[in-house]
């Protein structure tokens, strides 16, 4: 069956879509940056944790959509809206001696660090601040807003997404 999710000038059609809330730092990697690189895509290297590596090489599908939100800075929460735009595969950087993320326990043919590559999809109008998140009842069950929840990529409900993406319209 397929499903067809109606938001503000944005539309999709896409059968067993997940969505999910990924954390980058701005002065790392920003929104602005995933919109400025070519093709508007770009690797999500560089996780180095089991559980956040788990959702990206088992249950992140090519079509997923991404809240893309900026973390550890003066004002965090989410700036735009993206997508997962291709199928898991080994991360380089786990290979590379020089690179902050390499881990030398890994090998081509044992791989353990696997990332999607990360399109822009679409600008918000509104950024929408963790305060303002965290003003809406309707949001306080979300994985982001749990305490000690410190993850870099966490499942959103539908539900919770398409909350947030009103809020940011």
């Amino acid at each position: 069956m397929r499903t067809k999710l109606d938001f503000p000038t944005f539309s999709i059609h896409y059968m067993g879509m997940k969505y999910w809330l990924m954390k980058s730092e701005p002065d790392v990697f920003s929104f602005k940056d995933l919109k400025s690189r070519p093709k508007k895509t770009e690797p999500w290297n560089g996780v180095r944790n089991y559980q956040a590596r788990n959702f990206m090489r088992d249950e992140m599908k090519t079509g997923d959509l991404i809240l893309f939100y900026h973390s550890s800075c003066e004002i965090p929460g989410v700036a735009g809206l993206a997508r997962v735009s291709s199928p898991p595969y080994p991360d380089s950087t786990q290979f590379d001696s020089n690179s902050d993320y390499y881990d030398p326990k890994s090998t081509k043919e044992k791989p353990r660090w696997f990332l999607v590559d990360v399109a822009f999809e679409k600008d918000l109008k509104n950024f929408v601040s963790l305060e303002e998140l965290k003003n809406h009842p309707k949001l306080a069950q979300m994985r982001l807003m749990q305490k000690g929840n410190r993850l870099s990529i966490l499942p959103v409900t539908k539900e919770e997404f398409e909350y947030i993406l009103k809020l940011g319209t």
